[in-house]
């Protein structure tokens, strides 16, 4: 059996290495100089403290962007030195988000072991590659991202760091073949156990849902099924569960091998990005000859975002998580017993508030980032929840789960059309959106991202917002000049959040203008990006008539729109005449 030693490297503290709202993103330049990935290690298992490392289990993978490898065996040898007894690694590195959340809450490991928690290697939505973006989050013992508490002690120490543990003589561990590496180092005992990526996913989707009734569906012969992995580690579990669970057919799975650029590709699940998905469905610029699929999803990089699409139909991720918990009770196994509550992030549209009135449901409006679902849903609160960014989930784990979210919606299809698999009609992804804008109303939705703008104009644009919310008077005489057929502004603030299960306090989450008729306009900094900063505006108009919910989006939208761009003199502070993307 290999021996290995303990070292003690002597480092220095470097700049930028406070977590964002899923852990620490930069270019992967950044993080292969000297000393950086080894750094943020260090520090959080420092910010962990030696009771919660010493003797540990903890998950290593990621959605096999590039440095996933390199980092996977650097994160090994720190955690053999500072004592950790056991690491669990998904095969060839690859497990997505959801499946290690699924891997910490509920794998047993083959000497009955538990995992204590996990690091996932993940930039999630932004590219890959040499030139692009790497990431690395911690995950703690109930699966879900590492609260501010925790993130803030990571922070801390890496301004303070002077070395770090690493482990001498322990040799890189083969993570392509399943199967179990034991070493000894001065505290014992240290084994590697490389595992299959799906197994403890698939497992869990199966306890969940009716898959014999959805294996019904995609053998209907008027059932048609597409699912874009974009090159991401969805790919993996795609082929498992779609085609040799579920029976579809393999040329149904696009871009379903992982690459470590995804392709060249830029893996966020939205009309942008998606290119070959979105056109294969019928939503292109150009007509495509051949009939759309009546199904569609795409997946990003580490497969926690979704985008659901019918034919030359698409849905917002703000009604997706709205009808996924309208029809939750009855189309899905799980829910059989009824909801807990539900619960979005404040940029998400309001449809699921209206879904919560209807049916009586606890419901809660949290800051972006999965970990404030994670506290509500671990209180026992909340079963259904999601996020305007493609991010929809339940408490079957502590992330958002894009795959979950695709099953869901073959569940919902499956149960509308029990009776018409024969041949008869299909009830269409489209039919069952419009059935729930004409119970719930529509709630117009569109999201503009400026990316990559100057930080300093983008602190001073949100600045100017603050600043305006002083005096709604003169807000709503800017607006009225701007465009008459716009409400008023009714009340405008920053949102808090004060979380009902822990009592924290989270502020500066985002400025809203809320409107007297329910349209609502949201400006926000996202946390998620590598460099620059990035600003995402929301806009919102709730429609309550059902002879006028059936409007092009961008159509009814454009007034807000006007008001928004003009409002936070986005040019101005920025220089963008027009978003990166609109979703």
């Amino acid at each position: 059996m290999v021996v290995f030693q303990v070292a003690r490297v002597e480092t220095t503290p470097l700049d930028g290495q406070k977590p964002g709202t899923s852990g620490l993103r930069k270019k992967v330049k950044v993080f292969t100089q000297p000393h950086y990935l080894h750094n943020f290690v260090q520090s959080t298992f420092y910010a962990l403290g030696a009771d919660k490392v010493r003797g540990a289990t903890l998950v290593v993978s990621g959605d096999g962007r590039y440095y996933s490898k390199d980092a996977i065996q650097i994160i090994i040898k720190m955690a053999a030195a500072n004592g950790v007894r056991r690491i669990w690694v998904g095969q060839n590195g690859l497990l997505s988000t959801p499946a290690v959340s699924a891997v910490i809450r509920d794998r047993v490991g083959h000497d009955g072991s538990k995992a204590n928690g996990g690091f996932i290697l993940t930039a999630s939505h932004n590219p890959g590659g040499p030139h692009e973006d790497f990431g690395i989050k911690y995950n703690m013992e109930n699966g879900g991202p590492a609260p501010e508490s925790v993130t803030d002690k990571i922070y801390e120490n890496t301004k303070t760091i002077k070395e770090y543990l690493i482990a001498e003589g322990l040799p890189d561990v083969d993570i392509s073949t399943v199967g179990v590496s034991s070493f000894t180092g001065p505290e014992g005992q240290f084994d590697v156990d490389v595992f299959d990526s799906t197994t403890d996913y698939v497992k869990l989707m199966k306890s969940i849902f009716d898959f014999e009734s959805i294996r019904k569906l995609l053998s209907s012969p008027n059932f048609t099924f597409c699912y874009d992995a974009l090159h991401g580690v969805a790919g993996v579990y795609a082929k498992r569960i779609f085609v040799e669970e579920l029976g579809a057919e393999e040329s149904s799975l696009l871009n379903c091998v992982p690459k470590e650029d995804f392709g060249g590709g830029h893996p966020d699940p939205n009309l942008t990005y998606a290119k070959e998905l979105v056109a294969r469905m019928g939503l292109g610029k150009t007509n495509n000859e051949s009939e759309p699929p009546e199904f569609g999803a795409a997946a990003d990089g580490d497969a926690d975002r979704n985008m659901i699409l019918g034919k030359r139909f698409f849905v917002t991720p703000s009604d997706s998580v709205a009808i996924i918990a309208a029809n939750a009770v009855e189309a899905i196994p799980y829910f059989s017993s009824g909801l807990k509550g539900v619960a979005r992030s404040m940029p998400t549209s309001a449809a699921l508030d209206v879904v919560a009135k209807h049916l009586n449901l606890k419901f809660f409006e949290v800051p972006t980032g999965w970990k404030f679902f994670g506290n509500l849903m671990d209180a026992g609160m909340c079963s259904v929840c999601g996020e305007e960014s493609f991010g929809t989930g339940s408490d079957h784990i502590r992330e958002k789960d894009g795959i979950w979210a695709v099953l869901a919606w073959l569940s919902i299809l499956a149960y509308k059309n029990k009776d018409n698999l024969g041949g008869g009609k299909l009830v269409t992804v489209e039919d069952i959106v419009r059935q729930h804008w004409s119970v719930y109303g529509r709630h117009y939705y569109t999201r503009y991202d400026y990316e990559n703008v100057d930080a300093g104009g983008a602190k001073d644009l949100m600045a100017h917002l603050v600043k305006l919310q002083s005096s709604l008077g003169e807000v709503n005489e800017i607006i009225k000049g701007l465009r008459s057929d716009v409400s008023n502004v009714a009340c405008a603030d920053e949102f808090e959040y004060k979380d009902p299960v822990d009592g924290s306090i989270s502020k500066h989450q985002g400025i809203r203008y809320l409107f007297e008729d329910g349209s609502r306009l949201v400006f926000r900094l996202s946390g998620t990006g590598s460099e620059g900063a990035t600003i995402r505006v929301y806009i919102e108009q709730y429609e309550k008539d059902s002879s006028k919910t059936g409007r092009d989006s961008q159509e009814a939208l454009a007034p807000l729109v006007e008001v928004a761009i003009k409002l936070s003199k986005m040019e101005a502070f920025t220089g963008r005449s027009a978003p990166t993307v609109i979703t």
